[in-house]
């Protein structure tokens, strides 16, 4: 195959298509989710996506003949059911197996630690387990995640450079086995209003109110550091070292690690807009790793029509824009992360098997089956630019298209 071409990884956020066999180890209420099916019930004839439905959706879950490209599907290989995860998963790094824990438990550890790396460390309320560092930054639980998944770094940019920030979030990773440590903040809030948005969620977890606490927004910068995760050994990191472009849009630009154009587009239909002007624009050997995120946030918000007309424009956008734009040897997958079924009953992600739909001129008419972790992806895309292997996962590259 001729290199100087493009590799487009499209996720559209916890779009998936059933329970996986072992989500009673998990979460029990996740046995009957099933995403696409039970909108498509919800919705009937308002559901719209031919395009997907005929490149493998069909054959998947309704065993519709084999599309003329290649398709299959994926297990979860991270415990649970997470977007970070799943992307890092996703980009050849499987996270290891993490620990629930509150700062409760484990905040007098954290405290040992950050004062040994020569940070000054206090509790700013009496009987409260949150921690105050260099009286720029929160360390606390975070409310928003399943209980005890994540602590988070709440920081002011005035008082504390995002920079240090991640520095100081390290620190604390390197100290604790929760599945994820989370250090962010924005230069429009100040460590006296992220203290007055400490509450106490659940008996026991403390943390920043982070909506109320006025860090989301312009200047906003967030990084992510997962348990376990080797991130020199992600796709879009070994193709930045070895001079390839990666472009991260949409929610890509947050939760995977590299260097590189990114921007964290949340309106989907200014996300693909921005996809399409990007993809002709460049011109060079690149790969995009794009995440559809308010699927995700419509499964949140239990919200089915939202999520039926995201699925809908989504579809028409890759038949209508995006296919078109694609030259001879370029490769296009189109996946999920996991599952967010609005009509199960409960707001969160669901533990479900992803569709792996593939396009391009050169790709074969072929089924690449169930494959066992989705770090198959980070895999081929490392093998389509000829770039060292991912930490995990196996390529299937030449089960798609003739060398």
């Amino acid at each position: 195959m001729t290199i100087m071409a493009k590799m487009t990884l499209i996720v559209i956020d916890s779009f998936g298509i059933g329970a996986m066999e072992d989500c009673t180890d998990y979460q029990p209420s996740d046995c009957t989710a099933n995403t696409f099916d039970h909108i498509r019930k919800a919705k009937k004839d308002d559901l719209k996506i031919p395009y997907m439905y005929g490149a493998g959706i069909g054959t998947l879950v309704d065993n519709q003949p084999a599309p003329q490209k290649a398709y299959g599907y994926s297990k979860l290989a991270h415990h649970g059911a997470d977007t970070y995860l799943g992307h890092q998963e996703i980009a050849g790094s499987c996270p290891k197996k993490s620990t629930k824990r509150l700062m409760k438990d484990i905040h007098s550890y954290i405290k040992t630690a950050l004062e040994n790396a020569g940070y000054h460390v206090a509790y700013p309320f009496t009987n409260c387990p949150i921690l105050l560092v260099n009286n720029a930054a929160v360390v606390a639980d975070n409310l928003e995640s399943a209980y005890g998944n994540i602590i988070n770094i709440t920081a002011d940019f005035k008082q504390l450079p995002f920079k240090e920030v991640k520095k100081l979030g390290q620190v604390v990773r390197a100290h604790v086995d929760t599945t994820r440590v989370i250090a962010f903040g924005g230069p429009y809030t100040s460590v006296e209003h992220i203290l007055a948005c400490v509450e106490e969620k659940h008996r026991g977890q403390w943390g920043v109110n982070t909506p109320k606490a006025n860090v989301y927004g312009e200047g906003y910068r967030v990084f992510h550091m997962g348990y376990g995760v080797e991130i020199e050994k992600q796709f879009p990191v070994i193709a930045a070292n070895h001079g390839i472009t990666v472009h991260r849009l949409g929610k890509t630009a947050d939760v995977l690690h590299g260097e590189g154009p990114a921007n964290p587009i949340v309106n989907t239909s200014n996300l693909l807009n921005y996809v399409g002007e990007c993809y002709q624009r460049e011109e060079e050997d690149a790969a995009f790793l794009v995440n559809i995120q308010e699927t995700d946030l419509a499964g949140h918000a239990q919200d089915v029509d939202w999520y039926c007309d995201l699925l809908n424009e989504t579809d028409k956008w890759l038949s209508d824009i995006f296919i078109p734009l694609m030259r001879e040897d370029d490769i296009l997958i189109v996946m999920a992360d996991h599952g967010n079924d609005p009509t199960i009953g409960h707001a969160n992600h669901t533990r479900e098997y992803v569709p792996i739909l593939i396009f391009g001129e050169k790709v074969k008419k072929t089924t690449i089956g169930l494959r066992n972790t989705m770090a198959d992806v980070g895999a081929t895309f490392c093998e389509f630019f000829h770039l060292p292997p991912t930490a995990e996962g196996r390529s299937f590259l030449s089960e798609i298209i003739d060398k």
